[in-house]
């Protein structure tokens, strides 16, 4: 759900410098790290490891960029904890943690598929999605020429351009996206439930990166967006950007936060007729 301190103006704070600088930064390192993915796509790129599955790829760009994101980060705040997909966690002593997805979409990378991002974004708190506050974040998308970043109670943008979505009432009429699971018995089960879902919508679209698909709810390219079983590094950022631009961020039921139990990112006008429909189908 969104939180109220996500929406609070923090211009007339303390907290407005800092969520400014915090968010300058959030972008710059993006952006170097998804130019370092590009480059390296470019060159050839080769799986180095298995995760969950056998479908569940880790590339060598994954690894080299995630690292290249923690020197960026330990060099600029050094005393900032990190929680990253590929590496170990880094302890702090500030209270803030910045979660990053090196590439996310990593299949996509792999196939030579647009649709991937790298994500990074700092939070406040315990780094867990239901207590932490997120500051600031940004989501770049090389090979699509696209920023997206966002602070909290400051709004977000696409290339600087603001981001504030129309409302929209209408769960029939909606685009909704959505992704799977890498294991077997996970993605059968959320198969069921786009087959329950889809005669309730305008149609179901998967294109294989949370983050980006967040983002596309923020800037109105789809109406929502859910999914089973996402990662803190996944959604971190990506949520930020839809909840400033607007939209309905949360779980199942009105008092979640987003979580691995299930993400819900929506225009707040067919929130809870999404979710009720998600209940429905077995989510």
């Amino acid at each position: 759900m969104n939180e109220p301190a996500d929406r609070t103006p923090a211009t007339d704070t303390e907290d407005g410098p800092r969520i400014k600088e915090l968010r300058e930064l959030a972008i710059h390192i993006a952006t170097g790290a998804a130019e370092m993915a590009a480059r390296m796509r470019h060159e050839g790129v080769a799986v180095a490891a298995t995760k969950s599955s056998s479908t569940d790829v880790v590339t060598e760009a994954d690894r080299a960029t995630e690292q290249h994101i923690r020197e960026l980060i330990s060099r600029a705040r050094p005393d900032d904890a990190i929680l990253g997909e590929e590496g170990d966690s880094v302890s702090g002593t500030t209270g803030l943690t910045w979660v990053v997805d090196p590439i996310d979409g990593t299949v996509n990378y792999l196939y030579g598929i647009g649709s991937w991002a790298v994500s990074v974004a700092v939070v406040e708190g315990e780094p867990e999605p239901t207590s932490w506050r997120t500051l600031a974040g940004s989501v770049v998308a090389p090979r699509l020429s696209e920023v997206y970043s966002a602070g909290a109670g400051e709004g977000a943008t696409l290339n600087g351009r603001p981001l504030r979505l129309e409302p929209h009432s209408g769960l029939s009429d909606s685009l909704v996206a959505t992704g799977f699971g890498y294991e077997s018995a996970r993605r059968t089960a959320q198969g069921r439930v786009v087959a329950q879902l889809l005669g309730s919508v305008r149609d179901i679209r998967r294109m294989g990166s949370a983050a980006l698909d967040l983002c596309a709810v923020a800037a109105g390219r789809v109406d929502a967006y859910y999914e089973l079983g996402t990662k803190p590094w996944d959604h971190a950022a990506g949520a930020l950007v839809a909840r400033e631009a607007g939209a309905w961020v949360g779980g199942l039921k009105d008092d979640e936060r987003e979580s691995e139990r299930m993400l819900v990112a929506a225009n707040p006008g067919i929130s809870k007729q999404l979710r009720a429909a998600l209940r429905d189908a077995g989510a």
